[in-house]
């Protein structure tokens, strides 16, 4: 499968990776010290939507086209606006329903965003045009370094951080038929050099047979706090297209098992695309 960024900004998985993102970045920063973001798949950061590969997909439609005209109940509006936050500010405009974003912001826009003075960035990229795009975005800003490298070597290389706090996000494109094996292989060996650091990996849900067999093999590498949060708009299909996606949290700030289980089916209900939409939150590994 190819998940290239740029073609698929805005869409449900999206949403539903930049919504907790900003989350876990929120009760990060409820303790003043530093921490350092390290993005392993970073992509360009800002994504123009009407840009022909975007604008020929338009998957951000069923994705923040559609959160923004769910008109979310209080509970969940609550929860989401810090990262609507980030999407008007990357937008340069306020957006609504009858507004929806012109420009999409990244991961890592997303975390710039929201950093403080004491937090830094690292981002790194292979591609080469969207590294130069990321580059050039972030040229001067000293709290962001833009790196070419692959992202699996990435988290050899900087780990542990100087901080001695982080949140590492592990995003690949699984354009490989061994991504899961790789990210459960740079997961586990991330955490053997950073065991206090928070990590959120992101899959797609394609076959349900592959992701159990990844979640049983996650919960027996002896890493522990293992939260996973999965996303169903609908029930997948043999057609091949995305309808789900996950992310496994280590290490996850206390409250966030809490917001989640408000937050996840709130999304469910805002991006279904049908009948059979669900989402689940659970613990694969406890302390």
């Amino acid at each position: 499968m190819n998940y290239r960024h740029a073609y698929h900004a805005g869409n449900f998985a999206d949403v539903f990776k930049h919504a907790i993102l900003t989350r876990i970045v929120l009760l990060l920063q409820k303790k003043q010290a530093a921490f350092r973001y390290i993005d392993s798949h970073a992509g360009a950061g800002l994504y123009d939507l009407t840009a022909p590969g975007p604008a020929k997909t338009g998957e951000w439609k069923g994705g923040i086209g559609r959160l923004l005209a769910s008109n979310p109940p209080a509970a969940l509006a609550e929860l989401v606006q810090p990262y609507l936050d980030a999407i008007s500010f990357a937008a340069e405009a306020p957006i609504s329903a009858s507004k929806p974003p012109r420009r999409y912001p990244g991961s890592p826009a997303i975390v710039r965003y929201l950093a403080r003075r004491q937090d830094r960035l690292t981002l790194t990229e292979l591609h080469p045009e969207d590294r130069a795009e990321l580059a050039d975005r972030y040229a001067g800003d000293i709290q962001v370094k833009v790196i070419e490298l692959d992202g699996w070597l990435a988290l050899k290389s900087f780990l542990p951080p100087k901080e001695r706090r982080g949140l590492v996000l592990i995003d690949p494109p699984f354009e490989a038929e061994d991504e899961f094996d790789r990210s459960l292989d740079a997961l586990v060996e991330a955490h053997r050099r950073f065991s206090t650091g928070v990590y959120m990996l992101w899959y797609p849900v394609k076959d349900l047979r592959q992701v159990r067999r990844f979640k049983e093999q996650l919960a027996a590498s002896g890493i522990r706090r293992i939260l996973a949060a999965d996303l169903f708009v609908r029930p997948p299909t043999a057609d091949g297209t995305l309808a789900a996606s996950g992310l496994i949290i280590v290490n996850p700030p206390y409250t966030l098992d809490d917001e989640l289980r408000r937050l996840v089916p709130g999304l469910v209900k805002a991006l279904s695309q049908g009948p059979g939409a669900s989402g689940e939150v659970s613990w694969l590994v406890g302390e």
